[in-house]
């Protein structure tokens, strides 16, 4: 819980429901907060009435700015970012330091782990997690709703788990769907949300499936832990899916109960497992 006396949060907020969540949580217990909201990532509505700045993704040196004059000390990241090409950030001098040597050419957490070392050693900041915010985001360990898999499932559960870890390890996505004993789907640059609509539009994919979304194998976790809401239980539902599995905790999932009755309702399992 936090304490009405937590220094202010910054809150580098993109997409999704995430951003909102943690304002709620900090207005909740008293802590001020200050948004800095990207252009074209972060919706309108989250940060209504709440002291923030509209920036655009690559102009790092208004967001640096703009926090220390808040007087921003601890800082989140937290929302979905759709990442764009070198061209389409067009960064300022301050991100092209930042990015210099070719690290938009890594994957995610290469570049997250980027930005996360400079915003602290070089700007001062103390980055935390989402999590550390809110640690009721983190999935539990085990069967969280009415539905549980079978012994046929867990096969799938296994091979799904050990896919999306490699994928993770290689730094390339965090989801992998398995079927009847195989890999049948790996997230990509696209997403989850991405990779599940292209299963439902592929044709004879009937019934069945597990989608697992772990942690890639020594992330920085203060940064995009795998995540979970109500659109992925609408995707895994449509692509025919009999559950989902995420890493207890080591992944969030956005309106947890909400989430749970989602998957009741469509009759998926929800696990949370220990890789």
């Amino acid at each position: 819980m936090m304490l009405p006396d937590a220094p202010k949060l910054g809150i580098l907020a993109g997409g999704g429901d995430l951003p909102r969540l943690l304002i709620q949580a900090c207005q909740k217990n008293g802590r001020e907060v200050f948004v800095i909201a990207f252009k074209d990532q972060c919706d309108a509505q989250t940060v209504a009435g709440v002291d923030h700045a509209w920036v655009r993704l690559g102009a790092a040196g208004k967001s640096i700015q703009a926090l220390k004059d808040a007087q921003v000390i601890d800082l989140v990241m937290a929302g979905r970012i759709h990442r764009p090409s070198m061209t389409a950030l067009m960064p300022d001098a301050r991100a092209v330091r930042i990015l210099a040597g070719g690290v938009m050419n890594k994957g995610d957490d290469g570049v997250l782990r980027t930005i996360v070392s400079a915003l602290e050693r070089e700007e001062g900041f103390h980055m935390v997690g989402a999590h550390e915010v809110l640690p009721e985001l983190l999935s539990p360990e085990g069967v969280m709703g009415q539905v549980s898999p079978s012994e046929n499932d867990q096969v799938d559960i296994d091979v799904a788990v050990h896919a999306a870890l490699a994928l993770g390890g290689a730094d390339k996505g965090q989801a992998a769907v398995a079927k009847a004993g195989q890999v049948v789907a790996l997230e990509d640059q696209d997403g989850t949300d991405a990779m599940l609509k292209r299963i439902a539009q592929a044709n004879g994919f009937d019934q069945g499936g597990v989608l697992a979304k772990m942690t890639k194998p020594g992330q920085e976790r203060r940064a995009d832990l795998p995540t979970i809401g109500l659109g992925t239980v609408e995707y895994a539902s449509a692509a025919g899916l009999k559950g989902i599995v995420v890493e207890a905790g080591g992944s969030i999932i956005v309106g947890r109960e909400a989430v749970i009755k989602a998957a009741d309702d469509k009759g998926l399992f929800l696990v949370g497992v220990k890789p």
